[in-house]
């Protein structure tokens, strides 16, 4: 998609590290084959209530952390003790990486952000666009870097996710972006009429 132009950053959602390890495989390899011409630097973005990747790197990986990890949206990363630990370090130091990790409040949000682009994005994808929302904000992804965000699955598979943020229910989350659902009766016109409607609104 890019003609072979190695984007500057390259974020993962990440638990157990693999997918991030298998990454820094698959581009070290494309690399080494003169396929491409230089290394992304990779971002490793964990839930902030299953972080333990993330503790470990604010100690400068001079150990590793295991933590019993908490309820998160974030389900499939919510992981204390990653089996890939030792790849997913070489990753981060080998592209001058970074770990970053996204509140509950932070990765709703941006998912809900994200959503208003046409996008549907899972808690773990949000996690990872929350980390570039981030590192943007503290200035380190520049507004002119190429910045691919991975995303690992459909938010038609988290829809109780969707639904309590636009009604304002989700759990440690302040709804900033919310869409809330209107109930209507079987009338069509009325549906109609409502959608035109709001619409209007969201263009003033």
């Amino acid at each position: 998609q890019f003609d072979w132009q190695v984007p500057d950053w390259i974020i993962l959602p990440v638990g157990n590290l693999g997918n991030i390890s298998a990454t820094y495989k698959g581009l070290k390899l494309l690399y080494e084959l003169d396929i491409i011409d230089k290394m992304p630097r990779l971002v490793a973005a964990q839930a902030a209530k299953a972080n333990p990747f993330y503790q470990s790197y604010l100690n400068g990986f001079e150990s590793k952390v295991s933590l019993a990890a908490q309820d998160t949206q974030a389900s499939a990363i919510r992981i204390g003790d990653p089996v890939s630990y030792e790849k997913a370090v070489q990753a981060i130091q080998a592209t001058n990486g970074i770990v970053e990790q996204a509140s509950e409040h932070e990765l709703a949000n941006a998912a809900a952000l994200a959503d208003r682009t046409g996008m549907y994005s899972c808690p773990h994808t949000a996690v990872a666009l929350a980390a570039l929302f981030k590192l943007k904000e503290k200035g380190i992804i520049q507004k002119d870097d190429r910045t691919v965000v991975i995303s690992t699955a459909h938010g038609l598979k988290f829809t109780q996710f969707k639904v309590k943020y636009h009604e304002g229910t989700l759990p440690e989350a302040e709804s900033q972006f919310a869409n809330p659902p209107v109930n209507l009766p079987a009338d069509v016109e009325l549906v109609k009429d409502t959608i035109a409607r709001r619409l209007e609104q969201s263009e003033k």
